[in-house]
């Protein structure tokens, strides 16, 4: 075990790292890292092993002598531990009884690094959450099984333009210059509170003026309901807001029933879609109980559907879902009925630490996956928002945006998610901004632009990443058939990207032309080079 301590240190130091640098890049603890790297814990796995010699620059030979070492260490923590410890073929999860002189060969076992670390690197991010509700043991001397492709694949489905959503920061009434798809009401000046300062009375300037700026640029909007007003709970704790909102359902069921009838009776048919409630559990947005919101959704429910039965209901948006108590309320909530009043349910995807990649929101959409089915509710998911910390986070250089707010929206597809709304548009404190109200669009937002324009009238096929996909440990793709420009057949395409760093690859049989999100394109070299902006890599039919 020194000896794996040793490299993975000199590793570490050679990156320049620091601990808590490392950890946020692997999605662990800072401490953790210091004790694999000081010889106090061994991994559990190769995978982590290779995670951390990835995020620090590793190399292919390194990676095989991380291997032996990790494989030594482990072999001899079991045999302190008195276990039996069956040789294994490299290459096959099935015990060896051969002889030393067949076993494998070193390329043999430099294959077994490549799909080892695949197997690792994805059980590191699914298994962070889905552990938290139920213990899954596994045999560390044993590689998990290998199951080469994409990571789905279905009949070619369309990406609808509603997709590519944006939360709508501004209550100005100006709505993005750049091309969006969707728009969010929420931190518009539209909250509960405002609309209805006293009981009874309405203020509907704001929010009629966001509703017609995005009626006026053919955009659907979701009305987001929360921020219960003072004097409908003037006992309950206060909200983040300096409008005296409360962080609770209101005291009477009835006077929420009548604001949710106004609101819907005014906008039927302009509003297109009601979140019932912008985020729960929170100390900051909702306090209550899941039974007192899933009766809040029921009641809601009714009233929208009879006042514009074409509107699209979506449930109260969980948040915080990789801690067990929010992965708690959801289940409460569906075990009070509440998901049944819905079209579909509010979700935050959102990074688990300050640093993560987009990429992370995969371990996440695991634990959210898992969570619904413990509840045995399955409905459309909408992901809704970030976390509440997001302001405190760093800002992010443009060519870490750019790549950011892209992927934001290609993780959303390789999740299967039917629609993203990015936090948000129009603010400028948060880490990402996409556009200031008044000014133009950054770099970030026009390569979500080009996105868009990519995958106009595309049908989505798959989505996979590293080695059991055939690509590089880094890299992720989605396939695509594209709507031919001009008249004829759809053109097969994929967009591929890292989660860090650069990769090479073969081209693809039949690859063509190789899109960047700057708006260059040229002809697809032998050999690509994939970075963490995606690139559009178009093939002929057969290819």
């Amino acid at each position: 075990m020194p000896d794996l301590a040793g490299r993975l240190h000199e590793l570490k130091q050679r990156s320049g790292l620091s601990y808590a640098g490392l950890a946020t890049r692997c999605g662990i603890s800072a401490s953790a890292v210091h004790r694999y790297c000081r010889g106090q814990v061994l991994p559990d796995s190769y995978g982590m092993v290779e995670r951390i010699a990835r995020v620090c620059g590793a190399g292919r030979d390194e990676l095989a002598e991380l291997y032996r070492l990790w494989e030594h260490a482990d072999a001899a923590r079991s045999t302190a531990r008195g276990d039996a410890v069956p040789e294994r073929v490299i290459g096959d999860a099935v015990a060896d009884t051969e002889p030393a002189a067949r076993r494998a060969s070193p390329r043999q076992r430099l294959r077994v690094v490549r799909w080892l670390g695949a197997v690792g690197c994805l059980l590191a991010v699914v298994m962070v959450g889905a552990t938290a509700s139920s213990p899954v043991r596994h045999n560390a001397a044993r590689p998990e099984q290998n199951v080469p492709g994409p990571a789905w694949s279905q009949y070619p489905a369309a990406v609808p333009g509603s997709f590519y959503g944006v939360t709508v920061n501004s209550g100005s009434g100006a709505m993005p210059t750049f091309r969006v798809g969707a728009v969010r009401l929420w931190d518009s000046g539209s909250r509960w509170a405002l609309v209805e300062p006293e009981r009874g009375r309405y203020d509907w300037s704001v929010l009629d003026r966001l509703v017609d700026g995005a009626r006026q640029v053919h955009l659907p909007v979701l009305y987001t309901f929360g921020g219960t007003p003072s004097w409908a709970a003037p006992d309950a704790p206060p909200g983040p807001y300096t409008d005296g909102s409360r962080a609770a359902p209101p005291d009477a069921v009835d006077d929420w029933v009548r604001f949710v009838r106004a609101v819907a009776t005014r906008y039927a048919g302009r509003i297109t879609a009601y979140e019932l409630w912008v985020l729960a559990p929170s100390p900051h947005f909702f306090t209550g109980d899941a039974a007192t919101l899933a009766r809040m959704t029921q009641r809601a429910s009714a009233v929208i559907r009879r006042a514009d039965p074409r509107a699209t209901v979506v449930c109260p948006s969980i948040g915080k879902l990789w801690e067990p108590p929010s992965r708690r309320f959801l289940r409460d909530f569906a075990a009070a009925g509440g998901y049944q009043y819905c079209d579909a349910a509010g979700v935050k995807l959102y990074p688990r630490h300050e640093g993560d990649t987009p990429e992370t929101f995969v371990g996440l959409g695991h634990v959210i996956d898992r969570t619904f089915h413990e509840a045995g509710v399955h409905p459309p998911l909408w992901d809704t928002g970030t976390t509440y910390r997001i302001p405190e986070d760093r800002p992010l250089d443009q060519a870490h945006a750019i790549a950011y707010a892209a992927r934001f929206y290609l993780i959303g597809m390789y999740l299967r998610y039917e629609r993203m709304y990015f936090y948000n548009w129009g603010g400028t404190k948060i880490p990402l901004v996409l556009q200031a109200v008044g000014g133009g669009p950054t770099a970030a937002a026009r390569a979500v632009d080009r996105l868009q324009r990519w995958l106009t009238g595309a049908r989505i096929t798959s989505c996979g990443h590293g080695h059991q996909d055939g690509l590089p440990g880094q890299v992720w793709e989605c396939r695509y058939l594209l709507a031919a420009p001009h008249g004829g057949g759809p053109v097969p395409a994929v967009i591929r990207w890292t989660e860090s760093g650069t990769a090479a690859m073969p081209a693809d049989r039949g690859a063509r032309t190789v899109r960047s999100l700057d708006g260059t394109s040229g002809p697809a070299p032998r050999t690509l080079r994939i970075t963490e902006q995606p690139v559009l890599i178009t093939l002929s039919s057969a290819g």
